[in-house]
């Protein structure tokens, strides 16, 4: 029992957020005020989950919080993870195996994390100066953590590794050129995120996104780019230097939206499907679960949700509703 919604679309990825704490409290996620507001659930919980829906066809998972390397466990967890294989229609094979971090903590954990199986890893970092990502943050002395952490995941083979960058205008948009500097010296793919309605302060407005369109014409002003063409499912847009060092990448989905392919859903911390990240309601799979479900009632439960699977978001539109939750509180 594959998993497809009911506008065809097959579903293979995975998102699971093990936490909904965070130790930064960056500007266009967090007010600063609110801490976890759900929960963790103990890893056990989360690998029956995981397992059911690798049988059901899921070929990605990515650990996503929070941060989720605040979670004591995560290195076993990743390798109880890496123990599951695919379904007989995928030969077997293993799982790809992601997990997005701050960085803060990822220096020391980075070679055990690989050595437990993770295929790779994105690290979320918003400016290449230390004093504007203090600003971001709101964590001081925090760039040089987590740039340790991206030149240890390099080094550990967590590989293709990727460096998201939310753009806020008023914020960091002057650091679009510095990323690209970024990414060809640390040899690394940065990638650029639209700035989405799904921060605490609810105080998104069209006229802070720094566009696709935008992003493309201040790069080029460095150095020209080229398209790499990538998987209809795939959430970014890809580029490379012309020169051949250094790829960018741009996920778009304010001004250049891509739900028509989406193959995700998420599981928050406290154990609900949501089936878009602008969901306005959730799914209590770990309900389930207390209530004695076996694992093909779980299964079930599963198909029925992703039938409920939205057809796409409508940020900027009159009738848009914000998620029920913001970001932190959903994984990223």
């Amino acid at each position: 029992m594959f998993l497809h919604d009911k506008f065809g679309r097959a579903i293979t990825d995975l998102r699971i957020s093990i936490t909904d704490r965070c130790n930064y409290k960056c500007v266009y996620c967090r007010t600063g005020n609110e801490g976890a507001l759900y929960g963790d659930l103990p890893f056990e919980d989360y690998l029956r989950m995981a397992r059911v829906l690798v049988g059901m066809g899921i070929t990605k998972v990515r650990l996503t919080g929070g941060e989720p390397l605040l979670r004591k466990g995560v290195v076993d967890f990743v390798r109880e993870l890496a123990e599951l294989r695919r379904p007989n229609g995928s030969n077997g094979e293993p799982l790809d195996i992601a997990l997005t971090t701050n960085g803060h903590m990822l220096a020391e954990l980075a070679q055990p994390l690989k050595d437990a199986g993770l295929s790779r890893v994105t690290v979320s970092m918003d400016a290449v100066d230390p004093d504007r990502f203090a600003r971001i943050t709101r964590v001081p002395n925090g760039y040089d953590n987590v740039l340790a952490g991206i030149r240890a995941a390099r080094r550990a083979g967590l590989w293709p590794l990727k460096v998201n960058c939310v753009l806020m205008r008023g914020f960091n948009e002057d650091q679009i050129i510095p990323f690209g500097m970024f990414a060809r010296e640390e040899g690394v793919t940065v990638r650029f995120i639209e700035f989405m309605p799904l921060e605490e302060g609810r105080t998104w407005a069209p006229s802070t996104v720094v566009t696709l369109d935008e992003i493309l014409a201040r790069m080029a002003e460095y150095r020209p780019l080229v398209e790499i063409p990538h998987a209809r499912s795939e959430t970014a847009r890809r580029y490379r230097f012309e020169d051949g060092v250094g790829e960018i990448g741009i996920i778009a989905p304010v001004s250049h939206p891509f739900c028509g392919h989406c193959s995700r859903i998420r599981i928050t911390s406290d154990g609900k499907i949501r089936t878009c990240l602008f969901s306005v309601w959730d799914h209590d799979l770990h309900a389930q679960m207390r209530r004695g479900a076996s694992d093909e009632d779980l299964a079930e439960f599963i198909q029925g949700v992703v039938q409920k699977k939205e057809e796409r978001h409508h940020i900027g539109e009159a009738d848009f509703v914000p998620a029920s939750r913001t970001m932190v509180h959903i994984g990223g």
